[in-house]
């Protein structure tokens, strides 16, 4: 009879640890599904080709983007004014279209090649300049500096030209048909003189059909 009761109190502590064990299993559990987000695999998604054309409306995208850089890149390399490597600042490119475009995506573009082209140096813009002037404060008046490392006051480099342009688009649509034409003007200034050395443009149009 003892062995039997013995029998059954081990039994019956084998169980309360196996739905202990269970329960906190399931706690852990529901915990981990409140704190983790669910993952659904239910797209597919692939690279595709950065330079393709991209066709999926008509609105400005990065086909029109990098079409415009490349013209307005080669159209000012062609030029041969930049001799000497001249410096060059980029002012703002105004977007006078309906649509929300960043315009800096552009500008940046037409930097970067005109950059890698060895003939040219690009200077601060006007919206960069804070970041210079701040950095400048820093090393001359925090104490924080060598002397003799801190970059001088009063040594920054002029921009003998400056970029300026603006997008313009005219829309036209009926109840089949969607028209819309850009226009990108980009015009180079030499800073002194205030005269155009050269000025170019880029014509896009883009019709789509229900």
């Amino acid at each position: 009879m003892k062995a039997i009761n013995t029998m059954t109190k081990n039994t019956f502590q084998r169980t309360a640890l196996i739905v202990a064990f269970a329960a906190s299993t399931l706690a852990l559990s529901a915990c981990q599904n409140l704190s983790s987000p669910t993952v659904r695999f239910d797209r597919q998604v692939n690279y595709g080709d950065a330079k393709g054309v991209e066709l999926v409306t008509n609105e400005f995208g990065s086909s029109d983007l990098q079409m415009i850089a490349e013209k307005m890149t080669g159209s000012l390399l062609e030029t041969g004014i930049f001799q000497g490597r001249p410096t060059v600042t980029i002012s703002t490119v105004k977007n006078k279209t309906s649509e929300y475009i960043d315009t800096t995506n552009v500008m940046s573009s037409i930097q970067t090649a005109l950059t890698k082209s060895g003939k040219v140096r690009f200077v601060r813009s006007i919206s960069q300049m804070q970041q210079g002037v701040d950095e400048l404060q820093r090393q001359n008046q925090s104490g924080l500096y060598k002397q003799g490392t801190t970059a001088k006051v009063g040594q920054m480099t002029a921009a003998k030209y400056q970029l300026e342009g603006e997008l313009t688009s005219i829309v036209k649509q009926n109840n089949s048909t969607k028209d819309v034409y850009y226009k990108f003007t980009l015009a180079l200034f030499d800073v002194e003189e205030g005269t155009v050395e050269w000025q170019d443009e880029k014509e896009i149009r883009k019709t789509s059909k229900r």
